[in-house]
């Protein structure tokens, strides 16, 4: 018997819901200012026209010895993002541009030498960051949305989920596309190497013949046969 229509968009939502990701903490330690350049980068995939929400909470105070820098980039070049001397929460909101990875990078930079820094901090100066990305329905502010279309919860809430299958619903359509590219690229070079074997064989063959009347025609002259 087939499950009601409804049903199976609850069941995708409470699913949507418990696969959530909550924020990703870390310590993020210093370098000098005279060290090799070292980044912290998280990774994620975002499909072109993507909303995404970047939160970014950092923790110590400015003039603590410490600067933390971000930097958000694709991996085919757009840049959506390079705050300086982060403090606090730093939340940045960007449209991708490209079906493309896209990394959220951070640096935390010393400004003072070791023995400025407290004795408890001395060995191992560094910052707290909690990172949340929002990627799609999950990035927009859904009780502004409520608000402003004066909308119920329920509503809200079913509104929520079909943005949610929507996107699942592209996403499945662009690994096909990427499939369906990949099985063309792969009978295309089966069938180049089809053909490269058959010629490689035929000049083989070629080959063999004119050697084999040629030393016909050596021998003859020769008078060996």
């Amino acid at each position: 018997m087939a499950l009601p229509r409804s049903f199976l968009q609850y069941i995708c939502g409470l699913v949507l819901l418990i696969a959530s990701v909550n924020a990703l903490k870390f310590d993020l330690q210093a370098r000098g200012p005279n060290d090799k350049k070292t980044e912290r980068c998280i990774r994620n995939f975002v499909a072109k026209d993507t909303l995404v929400v970047v939160t970014a909470t950092v923790g110590g105070s400015k003039g603590d010895g410490m600067i933390v820098n971000m930097h958000i980039l694709d991996n085919v070049g757009n840049e959506y993002g390079k705050p300086k001397d982060v403090v606090g929460e730093q939340r940045t909101v960007f449209t991708s541009h490209a079906d493309a990875a896209f990394d959220v990078c951070f640096e935390n930079i010393m400004t003072h030498s070791l023995n400025q820094f407290k004795p408890a901090r001395m060995n191992n100066p560094s910052r707290h960051v909690e990172l949340d990305i929002d990627i799609g329905a999950d990035a927009k502010d859904w009780s502004a949305i409520q608000a402003n279309e004066k909308l119920k919860p329920v509503a809200t809430e079913l509104r929520r989920v079909e943005e949610s299958i929507a996107e699942i619903v592209r996403e499945m359509d662009y690994l096909r596309a990427r499939e369906q590219k990949l099985r063309d690229t792969n009978e295309s070079t089966n069938t180049r190497v089809k053909w490269f074997g058959i010629g490689t064989t035929l000049m083989l063959i070629v080959l063999w013949g004119w050697q084999v009347m040629y030393l016909r025609a050596y021998f003859r002259s020769k008078h060996l046969i």
